[in-house]
């Protein structure tokens, strides 16, 4: 059973129960995926309860058993289940990050619950300080709303998103096809975890169930509004409200955009930014340009297992984010997201990424120094920044802003002692990271000087965080009769301690009681010696002895009980006005935080570039052109345990090899091959090394994938369905400047159907679309299609046959040819099929064979004439 169960809940009598039960019937049915927790306290121990069909899944999820489920009311009665807090904030992060719930959180007011908090995978706001508290947020909560437009001839789409961690809210407006292609590569190059859509009345509206189908498909959390909420009346003034600087919205480009405007009225009243006044004038509004990055499908993320899965469990390096995250801050990873979902199209911004990460990869002590002596201790700014601005810092934050800035001298001195001797780089360096390090630095000198002249520092070194006594007369003075009184408390203690004979010791303890204050304690045995004596008040005998006080004892107490809290009054006036005067550093903090998240995402890049089994190396990226890979390998699979990896050359020559046809047995890494062209001019186009030992690549608009034979039977989608409808996608989106990736086309249906459609689709990629493409296939017929384009080349991954082909090996080496068996019932033998199986099959497929052969030559007439009809 979980640790959870341990925490100590105690169970609630049955007039509760019955009160608990009739109001929470009457809260109706929570909205569809939404976890409703009930927040309880109990011996100064929050806890949290939840019931119904919520209490069965929490016992699953969490305890793994159904013996914790309770029934409120009898057998028949309210399931619950009782969680302890620690466990229920770790499964709220889990819920909300990763399972894509939405969650309630109820509080009672005199026996009347009130929903105090919610959240889903897009809006984290109302909890981010439940659960982040103690620990780092890595992703970006990005939720977005859309509504389409209303014209016959073409599809316009309008966005507005937000990520509440950076305070911008974002726009974009565009025309897209039928299959609304641009919108999914916004979605992913965007990380979208919520996205509003209006609601579908009657599910009548046939466009919107396509759009709803895409982002089902990215595994994006859908949440239908009312069209009302869509409203633009208000737009422009609440937009004026929120954004920072004096120029009106109107005067801007991105008001013309009436469907994003649209849109950005929904998102603004979900999220509920304008009733939250710290807002105001914090947020900046931009312009998603969808063609400034490539753009990717979710077909392609999972092609290219871009992030993490959870299946991928502790092992990091399954996925590319987890190899390439060896970033030391939140705001890095969180970046590091954000460029494998937005690689560059830009050949500027790549060699400047490059130049920066090269810099790193040849200076291990500059690398070495950066992550463990001044990235390793920067806390979230970007989070750190935004409690500032909502007015919930503690004292605890302003010291921890402190620590960032007393370092930045130090880390700029690193930078500059490092600097390369090449005057261009040099000069990039000090552009990028130093100069502007430097600049916020002097700007937060007074902060620094703010918190040294106002905060005991000592007391840091306790976790005690006070305000300087002698900073603040007032204070100072009432620290002052603090001190008096405290002494005259202790020469009560001495002169009492004379009176009775007592060691104050270890026999008459002095004691800060709970209920009586400033008292004293003697052991039972000595409780005699106050018995019947008016100097001396008695409050209570318990175990542990006796306690009482003199009335002199019980002035002082009082009084410095007084004192004490007018202290703390006058503390926590001086501690809202430190926070109040840092908050307004909130801007460069800001900034300051995204110039630490790209240097640490450089530094990690450099650290897996050059710490893989074989270091990465350095790619000639051009503006278009061939592909050209030599050594090439797979970054996440050659760092798996006991994998020795063995590389391949790529060549795409445009007009020469464009178009590839890979054959070859099952698992004789076929997929690896394509998959890993992928990945590998992904990482290019992050500025990123890559695992060959020479590399040039052009600059590809987008990479789209059709991999795997992944059933949506839940969603009513079958395999053969799911197939053809990245396909389509495929078709419809792919340019000269693509790279396509397609694996096992045509499985999901009859042998002929299947390859009919391969054939076609092969063809009209090579001839019609002329993109870059990567087609693995068991129909070995496909591989006629280079005797009628000659662009079109074949290559094959190598076996070897043993004697009478008993045996067979896999090379795992990719060779120019054909292979013209699958190996299948081979392979079957390897996963040790019984012998009488394997002959069976054997001997069904030679039988096939010996019926209806499949000629190539007549193939390849056929498809030929098609092609000249």
């Amino acid at each position: 059973m979980s640790s959870a169960n341990k925490e100590d809940i105690p169970d609630i009598d049955n007039s509760e129960q019955r009160s608990f039960i009739k109001s929470y019937r009457s809260l109706g049915d929570a909205e569809e995926g939404t976890l409703r927790f009930f927040e309880r306290d109990a011996n100064q121990k929050r806890y949290y309860s939840v019931h119904g069909d919520d209490a069965h899944y929490i016992a699953h999820q969490i305890y793994k058993t159904t013996s914790v489920i309770k029934y409120w009311g009898g057998e028949d009665g309210l399931a619950t289940t009782n969680i302890g807090s620690q466990a229920t904030e770790s499964f709220l992060r889990d819920a909300l990050l990763n399972k894509q719930l939405k969650v309630e959180i109820w509080t009672s007011n005199r026996g009347s619950w009130q929903l105090s908090r919610k959240a889903s995978p897009g809006n984290l706001q109302e909890v981010e300080d439940l659960l982040f508290l103690n620990s780092n947020m890595s992703t970006s909560p990005v939720v977005m709303a859309v509504k389409l437009g209303n014209s016959t001839d073409s599809k316009m789409v309008g966005v507005s998103f937000s990520d509440a961690n950076v305070k911008e809210i974002g726009v974009s407006e565009f025309i897209d096809n039928e299959l609304y292609s641009n919108f999914e590569s916004l979605v992913i190059q965007l990380g979208v975890k919520e996205c509003i859509i209006p609601q579908n009345d009657a599910g009548k509206d046939y466009e919107m169930i396509k759009l709803k189908g895409v982002l089902e498909r990215c595994k994006i959390v859908v949440t239908e509004r009312r069209r009302g909420d869509y409203n633009t009346k208000d737009i422009e003034q609440d937009l004026n409200r929120l954004l920072e600087g004096e120029i009106s919205i109107t005067a801007l480009p991105e008001y013309e955009m009436k469907n994003a405007m649209a849109s950005c009225a929904c998102l603004l009243k979900y999220l509920s930014l304008l009733e939250d006044e710290s807002n105001f004038k914090h947020y900046k509004l931009k312009n998603h340009d969808l063609s400034q990055y490539m753009r990717l499908d979710a077909s392609a993320l999972n092609a290219l297992n871009l992030m993490p899965s959870p299946q991928e469990g502790s092992n990091k390096t399954m996925s590319l984010y987890g190899l390439l995250n060896k970033c030391k801050t939140a705001q890095g990873s969180r970046l590091l997201v954000q460029w494998l979902k937005q690689p560059l199209l830009n050949i500027q911004e790549i060699h400047r990424r490059q130049d920066l990460l090269e810099m790193f990869y040849e200076n291990t002590e500059l690398r070495q120094s950066a992550q463990e002596d001044h990235l390793k201790t920067v806390p979230d700014l970007h989070r750190l920044a935004k409690r500032f601005q909502k007015g919930i810092a503690t004292l605890q934050d302003v010291v921890r802003v402190y620590q960032v800035v007393i370092r930045l001298p130090a880390l700029i001195t690193c930078l500059e002692a490092q600097e390369p001797e090449d005057e261009n780089k040099a000069k990039l360096l000090i552009d990028t990271y130093t100069s502007n390090i430097d600049d916020y630095s002097n700007k937060l000198t007074k902060l620094q000087d703010l918190v040294e002249t106002t905060i005991d520092l000592d007391a840091v070194a306790n976790h005690e965080f006070i305000i300087k006594p002698d900073f603040d007369p007032d204070l100072q003075e009432i620290r002052e009769k603090i001190t008096n009184t405290s002494n005259q408390i202790d020469t009560e203690h001495r002169r009492v301690g004379s009176k009775l004979g007592l060691d104050t010791e270890k026999k008459l303890k002095l004691e800060r009681h709970s209920m009586y204050g400033y008292c004293f304690r003697v052991t039972r045995t000595d409780a005699s010696a106050i018995r019947n004596k008016p100097e001396f008040i008695e409050y209570s005998t318990q175990k542990n002895g006796a306690y009482f006080a003199t009335n002199r004892m019980k002035e002082l107490g009082n009084l410095w009980s007084d004192l004490s809290k007018k202290y703390d009054r006058r503390q926590s006036d001086l501690v809202k006005e430190v926070i109040t005067i840092v908050a307004t550093y909130g801007p460069v903090l800001e900034l300051l935080g995204g110039v630490l998240a790209h240097l640490d995402v450089i530094v990690s890049l450099a650290h897996v570039s050059i710490m893989a089994p074989t270091p990465y190396v350095r790619p000639q990226v051009y503006e278009s052109g061939d592909i050209v890979l030599r050594d090439s390998r797979h970054p996440c699979l050659e760092m798996q345990d006991d994998v020795v990896f063995i590389p391949n050359d790529i060549e795409m020559i445009k007009d020469k090899s464009e178009f590839q046809i890979i054959t070859g047995p099952n698992m004789g890494g076929k997929s690896t091959f394509i998959r890993q062209t992928g990945v590998i001019a992904l990482l290019a186009q992050i500025g990123c090394f890559v695992p060959c030992s020479e590399a040039s690549i052009g600059i590809f608009d987008c990479i789209l994938a059709r991999v795997g034979a992944g059933d949506s039977q839940l969603k009513g989608v079958s395999t053969f369905m799911a197939e053809m409808l990245e396909t389509a996608t495929i078709l419809k989106t792919a340019t000269p400047n693509s790279l396509i990736i397609i694996d096992e086309l045509g499985r999901g249906t009859s042998t002929y159907d299947g390859f009919g459609l391969a054939w076609a689709i092969s063809e009209h990629i090579a001839t019609k679309i002329r993109a870059f493409c990567l087609f693995a296939t068991h129909f070995h017929e496909l591989t006629a299609l280079a005797e009628t384009v000659q662009h079109v080349k074949n290559l094959n991954v190598a076996v070897h046959m043993g004697d009478n082909g008993a045996s067979l090996t896999l090379l795992y080496k990719v060779m120019e040819g054909v292979c013209d068996q699958s190996f299948g019932i081979h392979v079957a033998e390897l996963a040790h099929f019984p012998a009488s199986v394997v002959r069976l099959a054997k001997r069904k497929a030679a039988e096939l064979e010996d019926v209806d052969p499949v000629d190539s030559h007549h193939v390849k007439k056929q498809a030929t004439a098609e092609t000249e009809v």
